[in-house]
């Protein structure tokens, strides 16, 4: 059974960092790609970030690019989220998620392509 653990969200001001942390167990970390998403309250969950399997690759949605990046090690089964220059736009709950991909190198946005989800962790950026 795939288990998908995010930490390291919490309350920061404008403009301050926060390292998300997913932890994988169940499941070949190392054969999935990963993604992040966001929902905000009242809004659809967004696609933030992914990642290919071995890392090389990876996309970011707009809003976030240049100040989110994500990376992962596939010896802790785990995938990360720094964010830097947090805006109050960015409150949210954030879910790490995976999807079993043949390519080492494929990065996936359609948050209905991925198959597993963690429960998610809230990030919360005040004016």
């Amino acid at each position: 059974q795939a288990q998908l653990e995010e930490s390291g969200g919490g309350a920061v001001q404008t403009g301050g960092s926060l390292r998300l942390s997913c932890a994988v167990s169940g499941v070949r970390f190392d054969s999935h790609v990963m993604g992040w998403f966001r929902q905000a309250p009242g809004k659809e969950r967004e696609f933030v970030a992914s990642i290919s399997r071995n890392g090389a690759n990876t996309r970011y949605a707009d809003s976030v690019k240049g100040r989110f990046t994500s990376t992962r090690d596939n010896a802790k089964n785990s995938v990360y989220l720094q964010m830097n220059n947090l805006q109050p736009e960015d409150t949210a709950v954030y879910f790490c998620a995976a999807k079993r991909s043949a390519s080492s190198y494929t990065t996936v946005t359609l948050r209905e392509e991925y198959g597993r989800w963690g429960q998610g962790t809230q990030v919360t950026v005040s004016p």
